[in-house]
């Protein structure tokens, strides 16, 4: 079953809607990335913060208040007349909601519990219920008064590219007509300093694939698509087809040959009944650690062999953990767009300095445009801690 993608609310260091998005993700803009201390003790970093004020939490939720809600919040805000339609078509009992994240509301939680320490109490506005990793599928749920199949899933690094496949399989079993899916994480100390303890988190912006990487820069973002069995008014861009693989090689570190990585692309094109010639674009996961780069460059080196345009956003967004394979077919709908009127695709952003143990790839430049006559089919890329592999083809809908 083809599963449509017939709107779009994203927020990111980019931007906050997909106009802003979009221009500035095709301008290679890294404005959005910029170095800030507070977050690791005794080191300035560059992260990739949303900035100014969100949306506040509605008061009748105000027990579901966290930084995390109000960035999917934001994002349902901008399709807030689609999801309507869909309800009125559909009805609330036959709309899902699954997300993905790996923070939820963790920083309220963290500050929470250092008042516990300091004062013997938890603050008045503190709920545990706002750590729960379910929580964000939860208030979006209980604001828009939904009742079908609610969920969370949490896989680090793959998670809302697996909420995309989690959404098409609800439809593809006809236990929704329409989920509304994607994915939110926001920043916090935990997390900066989690990956700073595994000397994983880089002094600059991050270089993905460059002889000098020395590791990724965190962001936060929050995505949320309407995923329906039936094509709406918008672009006719669909979710064409998904590969998932489990290599188990190391709780942290990526399987070296890319074995699982190309099991997941190779799996995404047998779904779509494509061959990898066919895909005009690969968005990478591209995280600029030494082990991930080395291993996906192998992946993606000998599944397209003839070369594929490809490039790594994350020195412009961050690497958004649980909400990166959302933002990144994100990336790839606003390809196939009208927002990019000129059929432009996202820019690789390094030093220019290949790493001469890797294999070469074709890096998308400034001048590279998508062909404008359909079908065009893109692929994303996300791979996570423990082996779990996730290809995403996103194209124009048949």
């Amino acid at each position: 079953m083809t599963a449509y993608l017939n709107a779009l609310g994203v927020i990111c260091a980019l931007g906050r809607d997909k106009q802003a998005v979009a221009r500035n993700l095709f301008a290679g803009d890294c404005s959005g990335m910029r170095r800030a201390s507070g977050w690791v003790p005794e080191r300035e970093l560059p992260v990739a913060a949303v900035h100014g004020d969100l949306a506040p939490i509605p008061e009748a939720l105000a027990d579901q208040r966290s930084r995390n809600n109000q960035l999917l919040l934001e994002a349902a805000l901008q399709i807030r007349d689609d999801i309507e339609q869909a309800i009125q078509t559909y009805g609330r009992d036959r709309i899902g909601v699954v997300l993905g994240t790996s923070t939820s509301g963790i920083d309220e939680a963290s500050r929470g519990l250092a008042h516990y320490i300091r004062d013997h109490q938890f603050p008045a506005d503190y709920d545990y219920r706002q750590q729960e990793l379910g929580a964000p599928a939860n208030f979006l749920a209980d604001w828009l008064q939904l009742s079908g199949p609610t969920y969370v899933i949490s896989t680090a690094c793959t998670s809302s590219a697996r909420a995309l496949m989690s959404a098409r399989r609800l439809l593809d079993l006809g236990l929704c007509d329409a989920v509304l899916c994607g994915g939110v994480d926001s920043l916090c100390k935990l997390t900066l300093n989690g990956f700073s303890a595994l000397e994983a988190v880089s002094d600059e912006r991050c270089n993905p694939f460059s002889a000098n990487r020395n590791g990724i820069n965190i962001g936060e973002a929050a995505v949320l698509f309407v995923m329906s069995k039936e094509r709406g008014a918008g672009p006719g861009i669909a979710l064409l087809g998904a590969g998932a693989s489990s290599d188990a090689h190391h709780i942290s570190a990526p399987e070296p040959t890319g074995r699982g990585a190309r099991q997941s692309m190779q799996k995404a094109l047998d779904q779509a009944h494509l061959q990898a010639g066919d895909i005009s674009y690969l968005n990478l996961h591209g995280t600029a650690t030494q082990h991930n780069d080395a291993m996906e460059s192998l992946a993606v080196a000998a599944l397209f062999a003839e070369g594929v345009p490809c490039s790594s956003t994350k020195p412009m967004t961050g690497h958004t953990l649980g909400a990166a394979g959302a933002l990144e077919a994100a990336f790839c709908w606003l390809s196939l767009s009208a927002d990019n009127p000129d059929h432009a695709l996202p820019p690789h952003i390094w030093d220019g300095q290949a790493d001469p143990a890797l294999p070469t790839l074709k890096w998308v430049t400034a001048s590279e445009r998508l062909a404008s006559i359909a079908p065009r089919y893109l692929m994303s890329n996300s791979f996570a801690f423990g082996g779990n592999n996730v290809s995403l083809i996103i194209g124009d809908a048949p």
